[in-house]
């Protein structure tokens, strides 16, 4: 396993938001933190998905939606988790219900650690929803599983050189062998209590006008919302029309995203706060 970095920060430090998730069906009564599962399609996610939870798991279908979900549980180090597996999808922007699944849900659910699975012997492939994941949270670890398929086809793979590149850790595995999961468990567990930190490398766009607008909206969203942990992802989600980012900035959802963030919602989210008009 590789990791950019690890820290000694606090032990037990929940990165979720309870209300959020009971929001979006997620019951946390009995769970120290939450992990989501995300993934292209045919990356070996669900075989991830029963490497750690075994038969501690039940399916179920989103809220409001006919799409079906998965959740199970597993603990490590005196610690509950509870896993959800998130729609297999191939990007964050929202075309489908699927994706729109899974947005919301790193978005709106924050969850303590996000396992990104990919598949090793087609990686270029599938670093495009890594990397708009890492635009949305810095909790994350790469899951590089079909490891031993890479072999096979002579493929090399450097593990520590991709941790390093995309700053969240990497962990090879093959999850079909049980290879990597001891690895895979260790690693978000010190994700999720902070004692390993993630700086996830994240897209610079170098057109000057676009560079502008972001960073204009950026400053605004910051002083409307502050602590919003993902403030750029939203700017450009906003200036692409996203109407669920719209709509969650004129409800006061957004709000909540940020820390103390609630009881902004009353004073900056009126009709005639300055996000309100702007988007």
């Amino acid at each position: 396993m590789s990791d950019p970095r690890t820290n000694p920060a606090c032990a037990n430090c929940p990165a979720h938001k309870i209300a959020n998730l009971q929001k979006l069906g997620v019951d946390m009564s009995r769970f120290d933190y939450v992990v989501a599962l995300a993934g292209n399609p045919n990356t070996g996610k669900s075989t991830v998905f029963n490497a750690l939870t075994g038969l501690r798991q039940h399916t179920g279908n989103w809220p409001g939606k006919t799409v079906s979900r998965a959740e199970g549980a597993f603990s490590y180090q005196e610690k509950r988790y509870k896993l959800v597996d998130l729609p297999g999808t191939y990007s964050l922007l929202s075309a489908s219900q699927d994706e729109e699944i899974a947005r919301n849900f790193l978005l709106f659910g924050q969850p303590d650690v996000t396992l990104i699975v990919v598949d090793a012997t087609r990686l270029e492939r599938n670093l495009n929803l890594v990397l708009q994941v890492l635009e949305v949270t810095a909790r994350a670890v790469l899951c590089l599983n079909l490891m031993d398929e890479a072999r096979r086809h002579r493929l090399q793979v450097d593990d520590r050189s991709l941790a390093k590149d995309l700053g969240v850790p990497v962990v090879p595995m093959t999850a079909r062998r049980g290879d990597g999961i001891p690895e895979l468990l260790e690693t978000i567990h010190g994700v999720a209590s902070g004692a390993i930190a993630c700086q996830p490398h994240r897209l610079k766009n170098d057109a000057p006008r676009l560079r502008k607008a972001v960073a204009e909206l950026v400053q605004q969203i910051e002083r409307e919302f502050p602590n919003l942990p993902n403030s750029r992802w939203i700017a450009l989600r906003l200036l692409e029309g996203d109407e669920r980012i719209i709509e969650a900035v004129r409800t006061g959802e957004l709000a909540d995203l940020g820390v103390g963030g609630a009881d902004l919602a009353a004073s900056n989210l009126s009709p005639q706060g300055s996000m309100e008009k702007s988007v």
